[in-house]
């Protein structure tokens, strides 16, 4: 069983990766930078959710200390799930694309490493490996009903996200279904 922490960090890793895929494609790219972003928005809107679902709130109950840091990382998400609302609906040519990808990238590798460097330190100091293999299990779960597009409008906090996450999803499938169903069509 995969503890929160070792978790969350995978999800760090998976976005780097794709971070770094972008970073690696040439300036003409546009099909396989849009197809990257896809996936980036994918992958971060899913771990901000599952944060603001279940890390947080357990950070919030039981490590008080740490609620400065917690409501820093909501404000980080914030801007992150602003910033992938609007390149969801950017050209890959907009001359502004790859400016706006560089700064989701600044903003996103910062608020890792506060995290990692050090916020999960604390965590795992003062949560045991009990609770961070449970609170590892609510997170894999959360995944499965969490929405796969930001949606910085909806609340980021209990118990208004527990609702608004999981109706999102389901929105984000039908929209999804939709779409491919119409570009069948045109073909």
């Amino acid at each position: 069983m995969t503890d929160a922490i070792v978790l969350l960090k995978t999800d760090h890793k998976t976005v780097e990766k794709l971070f770094k895929k972008f970073e690696g494609l040439g300036d003409q790219a546009y099909v396989a930078k849009r197809a990257v972003v896809d996936d980036i928005v994918k992958e971060l809107s899913i771990h901000a959710a599952i944060e603001e679902q279940v890390f947080y709130p357990a950070l919030r109950k039981e490590l008080p200390d740490l609620e400065d840091d917690v409501l820093e990382g909501l404000e980080e998400h914030h801007i992150v799930k602003w910033t992938l609302d609007e390149l969801r609906d950017l050209d890959a040519q907009n001359e502004r694309f790859d400016a706006k990808v560089a700064v989701l990238m600044e903003s996103v590798r910062h608020h890792v490493e506060e995290e990692e460097t050090e916020m999960f330190p604390q965590v795992r100091k003062g949560l045991g490996r009990k609770f961070l293999q449970d609170l590892g299990a609510e997170l894999e779960q959360a995944k499965t009903v969490a929405p796969k597009q930001p949606h910085p409008k909806a609340p980021d906090t209990p118990p208004g996200n527990l609702v608004a996450g999981p109706t999102a999803a389901v929105a984000d499938a039908v929209v999804q279904g939709t779409k491919k169903r119409l570009g069948r069509r045109k073909k």
